[in-house]
């Protein structure tokens, strides 16, 4: 009995080991990944935060790993679009990336939404795919002071990493594999990501 429960605590203390050393360098790399992700809208963010996601609900602690998960993508998230908004300002190179992912007629629009719903938008465009970076650009094409986005734009990134990260915690709760729910949160958060390229694509005529 002392040998199994030697063996027992031995097991628990790697287990913990292991669980810290893959907190120590998952966190800041979720932390660097959502920041590029950010300023470089490349980087499918939405899923790099679901995929943390369905690994903390399998650790030994899950609520407080994905409370961490939460508050890790949620910082990284406002400080990026904090950085690319104040680049923006300055009229550099970053203004004109932002202005080419985003067509004059979406510009527009996000425009005259903004005239009517003012920073209310913020939240709403993070939880938008594809709806980030065409109200970031009505903000600075509108001079919005910087307090102001931000103002709208905190409660935006925590809605964001709240909504992605509760879809990995939903794929990790579903599957007994870490790995089954970070496919299955990857291919759903590119799915939502591609929605609006789909409902954009003209119907194929049909034949004579």
């Amino acid at each position: 009995m002392p040998v199994a429960l030697a063996g027992a605590a031995l097991a628990a203390e790697e287990t913990v080991n292991s669980e810290s050393a893959q907190q120590a360098i998952g966190y800041p790399s979720l932390f660097a990944l959502v920041l590029l992700g950010s300023l470089v809208p490349v980087v499918p963010t939405g899923a790099l935060v679901s995929s943390a996601a369905v690994v903390a609900v399998h650790h030994s602690d899950p609520v407080v790993t994905s409370l961490l998960v939460w508050v890790v993508a949620a910082g990284a998230a406002f400080l990026g679009d904090t950085a690319l908004f104040l680049l923006g300002r300055r009229g550099s190179r970053w203004l004109d990336r932002i202005s080419a992912h985003v067509s004059p007629a979406t510009l527009k629009n996000a425009q005259r939404r903004l005239e009517r719903q003012g920073t209310v938008l913020l939240l709403v465009s993070r939880l938008v795919p594809a709806g980030r970076l065409p109200v970031m650009l009505a903000c600075l094409v509108s001079r919005t002071p910087v307090h102001v986005y931000l103002r709208g734009n905190l409660p935006a990134t925590i809605a964001w990493a709240g909504v992605y990260g509760l879809l990995g915690v939903v794929g990790g709760a579903l599957f007994p594999h870490p790995w089954q729910g970070v496919v299955a949160a990857i291919a759903l958060t590119l799915l939502i990501a591609a929605l609006p390229r789909l409902r954009r694509r003209p119907a194929t005529p049909e034949g004579d």
